[in-house]
């Protein structure tokens, strides 16, 4: 949070910010405040990082921080904020784990809704004044016999997640005040300030002269109000500026105000300053002269986040001059007048239209000139505007296209007196659509000149095939449909003075914009009972073990590790080719850097020793002669730090030959044959052939499932620390297999695995995305830090991490599938290719898990399934959340919903009569035992009341032409457990001290599942003492060895055991003195024991013998866990919320 003094206001304004975007050189004479500042476990924690603890709302806690820091800034601006404002203050916030549902319950609380309701309550005896609306009765969590229990009012702390009765009360008056000091002076406001690095100068200006005499001598200075826009140049485009120059400071760019024709917004007014000043007029005057100023509100909320609008400037927005800038569009339409000023010309004024803009993010502002101010007009009574916004999702996002509709009409009627459109999105630049404009004056505004509109629209607005941004023809048909909109929505106003304008009731849909409805929540869990023993934490909602550390910032990340005495930042060299042949590598300029220490590659390994790989030693450390894809590792720089590290790593030389063909989609390892195995695995069972010949009915269909980013919120990081003997080397790593980075740092080294010890602490998530590729970050690293025998750091980037380590498997499914007249399936052939990348890393595995899964929970008696692994020039895929499984049930679910299509029925239908029974066997040969689908499904059709409410969607259905609803109940049968069978174990070891604490350790890792937690209510449970009593501090490969991958699904279930197997070891030792002493503590047991010389260590294992199937053999049996939306059949739970 920055917080700076306005002298002509007297107000102190708190302003969200992202910290990467804001340069120290901006925030002279203000006051930041950190996470670390408002609260600590050490101290006292603030209400607000208090609540998103004990809410559940911090998981992995990476985002955590943020959000704190969102929220606060929120209070301190609107103590008593709503919850649109809430809502409003997270658009800039990403979290990956929970969903925001803990973070949104345990903050609503500040809310005055949330007052109003509790006002409520108690005025009726605890009866809530919103009736119905009652958050106990929507916002809080549901136990499993479907009993009501407010997360905030029941009155035994066992039937809530949590209990807001014990938040610490927010009291504003309580907050620091903003530093006197800045108060008492205004020389940090007319300074003029110089900052003189390297390579940069950045100027701050008070007074226009100085920025005009500035933009003199520096023509090609950039002027930066947020830093948004050249933030990101530097940082991911490498751009080099020079000279920058940050003129907030200058009145006559940062005042707005209202004049006779409309308002004058000064250059440097930042978004959310426009927001409000709008915000003001449209509340104050007539509604026909602030049309165009709401489309401007209504925009500026889909406008990145809070924390860009909050110092992003709109002539910051106009001067990038961005194809895909959301104002543009509206500036132009309404033919804005922008204010340009030089020391060599003075002032002239130019209009904001098709002209302005004479390239790509080029203008006809010269470059000794500053945008001044921007003009922006009253609209008037017979003119409508209408703006649009069409991006892959609501909030923070960039547009795909946009645009701006203005209107004027003759006095009174229909007739189009003067119209003019902003597009953003269709070329590169914001166009207008001069033919369609001239041909649409004086015609009135019906259907037919729709039409011609369509027609001309298309003509004005061409796309060249290989346009940039692709989605031709999308992007060609969202011109229309903006349009139509705007067509609906100003007919709708018509209608008062032109009766023909009348619209078809199912069409009002169509005008109606996409905001949220109130957010509502809830969750289904056990109530423990109230005579459980208080310190029994098993299936109890106790706060996760870090979470206050997170809310606090105190939470130790890899790239956390405090610097190491010698430590080096390593970057890497990646190839940017998908597919050549490297001729040469010439590091010199690189080397030749101030603070590069050393260039590390193949040359500096043994060959052999160069190979590496999960199951296939088929990828390289460091790639020598070819590479088959952009993002391999070619060499690293180790530098003094990261900044260096990378410039030098972009000076590396790299010479290529290209080659051909170059394999990106299935479709293109199809047609030139390119497979790991063709095929992988063919799974069959009966005679499809036959069934497919002889069936009443066959379709035959595809569908695709696409890749995704992990975008786990901590990037790949590793810290490397060699020791000084027997070639022993420390490794931290972000990884959710640390035997696994070891194991191959081991073999790349050449020494025993004992000699390299893997620790990790916590993951800012996992997602699988660090199961497998934290070792090609840890191996290169570990090669340099012998070579340099220093400790060695690297934390990557997005961009690096993105195109360095492979997503989720992209997926093309064919299929045959045989059925009769009820929709039951009778037989299915299907064909599924995944897409592996360059290696094959687990990619079999999860191709496998699609085959084991493509059937989903439905009984297919003939089954013929084949896979095919495709071999292509991207970056090598890996394993992600469900591991083929989604993308087998997804082919489940389009053959039922192309069934029922076919058969004029409702899915719902054609899934039932499908469902698996008990006993049956899967198309592998596996048994089901204690089958509770039918069971499941027939619960949630009645909790959810189905058949009411898929009449309520289709009425809605009916009486909405451009709005729709979806109903549909989904099963999905998912195996738990490795499919190779040795990954099924897991280890514990548990060291208990002479004062009764106890140090816990096992093979899992915490990466915001909240593994460590469940692990420590394990061993509570088991040794009987409370959760406060045990501790553990790491996972680590010298404290319990051979540990499998924290995945499948698995790691509560094998690591829990293993906890409970150590534990029972302690208790049976501990046995004989509880009985002698049954009314001793466990302290005294302890302290007994220690000088009887009764070993207080003991090792858990388990490991899994049957998993119920095996690839050999083709058959076993197994209880499947089977779930069905709502309805749920598993073990009872070991914390509610995990």
């Amino acid at each position: 949070m920055v917080s700076k003094y306005d002298r002509k206001r007297d107000k102190v304004f708190h302003l969200p910010v992202n910290a990467c975007l804001a340069p120290i050189c901006s925030m002279h004479g203000l006051a930041v405040t950190t996470v670390e500042g408002i609260g600590s476990t050490k101290t006292k924690l603030h209400p607000v990082q208090e609540r998103i603890a004990e809410a559940h709302g911090s998981q992995c806690g990476f985002c955590t921080p943020g959000i704190v820091m969102s929220m606060y800034t929120l209070l301190r601006n609107t103590p008593k904020p709503a919850m649109k404002d809430m809502e409003v203050a997270f658009q800039g916030n990403l979290c990956r784990c929970t969903g925001y549902r803990p973070i949104i319950e345990g903050y609503r609380t500040f809310t005055e809704e949330w007052e109003r309701a509790q006002s409520g309550a108690q005025l009726n005896n605890n009866a809530c004044g919103m009736g119905d609306k009652c958050c106990k009765m929507q916002n809080n969590a549901v136990n499993k016999h479907n009993e009501v229990n407010g997360v905030n009012g029941a009155s035994d702390p066992s039937d809530v997640l949590f209990n807001t009765s014990e938040f610490t009360p927010y009291d504003p008056s309580q907050e620091p005040i903003f530093p006197p000091e800045l108060k008492l002076t205004d020389k940090y406001d007319d300074q003029y300030l110089t900052f003189k690095g390297k390579n940069i100068v950045w100027y701050r200006p008070t007074e226009l002269s100085e920025l005009l005499e500035l933009k003199g001598v520096y023509p090609e200075a950039k002027l930066v109000v947020g830093n948004t826009e050249v933030g990101v140049e530097m940082k991911f485009k490498h751009m080099s500026y020079p000279v920058i120059i940050q003129p907030v400071r200058i009145q006559e760019l940062a005042e707005i105000t209202e004049t006779q024709s409309g308002i004058r917004i000064g250059a440097a007014v930042t978004l959310d300053e426009v927001e409000a000043f709008l915000r003001d007029l449209i509340r104050r005057l007539p509604e026909h002269k602030t049309r165009i100023f709401q489309a401007m509100v209504e925009m500026l909320n889909w406008f990145a986040g809070k924390q860009i609008r909050s110092v992003g400037a709109l002539g910051s927005n106009v001067m990038t001059g961005s194809p895909i800038s959301d104002m543009i569009p509206i500036l132009m339409a309404v033919k804005a007048g922008l204010e340009l000023r030089s020391k060599a010309t003075g002032t002239r004024r130019v209009v904001l239209d098709d002209k302005f803009f004479v390239g790509y993010r080029k203008s006809i502002v010269r470059p000794d000139e500053i945008l001044l101010a921007i003009h922006v007009p009253f609209s008037k009574t017979d003119q409508y505007f209408q703006a649009y916004k069409q991006a892959r999702r609501r909030e923070d996002d960039i547009a795909i296209v946009n645009a701006a509709i203005n209107v004027i009409f003759e006095r009174k009627s229909n007739v189009i007196a003067d119209i003019s459109f902003g597009f953003g999105g269709m070329s590169f630049k914001t166009v207008t659509a001069p033919k369609t404009e001239k041909k649409l004056k004086g015609l009135p505004w019906n259907r037919e000149t729709l039409e011609i509109a369509y027609s001309s629209l298309l003509e004005d607005l061409p796309l060249d095939p290989g346009a940039p941004g692709g989605m031709i023809q999308y992007r060609r048909s969202l011109t229309l449909s903006l349009f139509f909109k705007a067509f609906l929505a100003i007919s709708q106003k018509l209608q008062s003075y032109v009766p023909d304008m009348k619209l078809d009731p199912r069409e009002l849909s169509g005008i109606e914009g996409f905001h949220g409805k109130d957010l509502k929540s809830s969750q289904y869990f056990t109530v423990v009972p109230s005579t459980k023993e208080k310190t029994d934490s098993f299936q109890r909602p106790i706060v996760h073990m870090s979470a206050y550390k997170q809310a606090c910032g105190e939470a130790v990340y890899c790239d956390d590790i405090p610097y190491q005495e010698g430590e080096l930042y390593c970057a890497f060299v990646l190839s940017t080719k998908p597919h050549a042949n490297i001729l040469n590598v010439d590091p010199k300029e690189a080397l030749a850097m101030e603070g590069v220490y050393s260039f590390i590659s193949a040359e500096d390994m043994d060959e052999k020793r160069n190979w590496w790989g999960t199951v296939f030693h088929t990828e390289k450390v460091f790639y020598t002669d070819k590479v088959t894809a952009q993002g391999q590792i070619i060499g690293l720089i180790a530098a003094e730090d990261q900044n260096t590290a990378q410039r030098a790593a972009r000076k590396v030389r790299v010479e290529y030959e290209e080659l051909e063909p170059v394999i990106i989609s299935i479709e293109d390892a199809i047609e030139h044959k390119w497979f790991f195995r063709n095929p992988l695995r063919v799974i069959k069972k009966g005679d499809v052939e036959k069934v497919l010949r002889e069936a009443s009915h066959v379709l035959e269909g595809e569908c695709r499932m696409g890749g995704q980013e992990h975008f786990y919120l901590e990037t790949q990081a590793c810290l490397v620390v060699p020791k000084p003997e027997d070639g022993e080397m420390e490794i931290f790593s972000s990884t959710q297999n640390p035997t696994e980075v070891s194991k191959l740092v081991a073999e790349v080294l050449g020494v025993h695995q004992n000699k390299i010890i893997t620790k990790v602490k916590r993951l800012g998530g996992g997602f699988g995305g660090k199961e497998s590729k934290a070792a090609m970050i840890a191996a290169p690293l570990a090669v340099a830090a012998r070579k340099l025998n220093r400790p060695l750091r690297c934390m990557l980037d997005r961009d690096e991490d993105i195109v360095m380590t492979g997503a989720r498997h992209p997926f093309l499914m064919k299929y045959k599938v045989a059925f009769d007249d009820s929709g039951k399936i009778l037989g299915c052939d299907a064909d599924i290719y995944n897409n592996c990348g360059y290696a094959e890393d687990l990619s079999f595995s999860v191709l496998e898990r699609a085959m084991t899964h493509f059937e989903n929970a439905y009984k297919m008696p003939v089954v013929k399934v084949t896979g095919y692994p495709c071999k292509t020039n991207v970056a090598s895929n890996t394993a992600f959340r469900g591991f083929g499984g989604p993308q087998g049930m997804y082919l489940a679910e389009c053959m039922v919903q192309h069934i029922a299509d076919y058969l004029g029925k409702d899915p719902v239908e054609v899934s039932y009569v499908n469902l698996y029974k008990e006993g049956d066997k899967t198309h592998y040969n596996q048994r089901l035992i204690n089958c509770t689908i039918d069971k499941c499904w027939k619960e949630c059709i009645e909790s959810s009341d189905y058949y009411n409410r898929r009449k309520e969607v289709d009425q809605f259905n009916r009486e909405n032409r451009y709005k729709k609803r979806g109903l549909n109940i989904l099963p999905t049968k998912y195996g738990i457990a490795f499919t190779a069978p040795f990954l099924n174990q897991a280890g514990a070891l548990v060291l208990v001290y002479t004062d009764g604490s106890v140090l816990l350790s096992h093979g899992g890792v915490e990466m915001g599942q909240g593994l460590y937690t469940k692990m420590i209510q394990v061993a509570s449970k088991a040794l009987e003492i409370p959760v406060e009593k045990i501790h553990t501090s790491e996972t680590a490969t010298d404290k319990v060895p051979n540990t499998s991958p924290t995945a499948a699904s698995s790691g509560s279930d094998l690591n829990g055991m293993a906890v409970l197997e150590a534990c029972n070891t302690i208790k049976e030792r501990l046995k004989p003195y509880k009985e002698a002493n049954p009314n001793g503590t466990w302290e005294s047991w302890v302290q007994k024991a220690y000088f009887d010389r009764i070993s207080l260590a003991a090792s858990g294992f388990h490991g899994i013998r049957d998993i119920g199937h095996n690839w050999e053999t083709g058959g076993g049996e197994y209880v499947q866990l089977l779930h069905v939306r709502r309805g749920l059949q598993r073990g009872g739970d070991r914390h509610p919320n995990w």
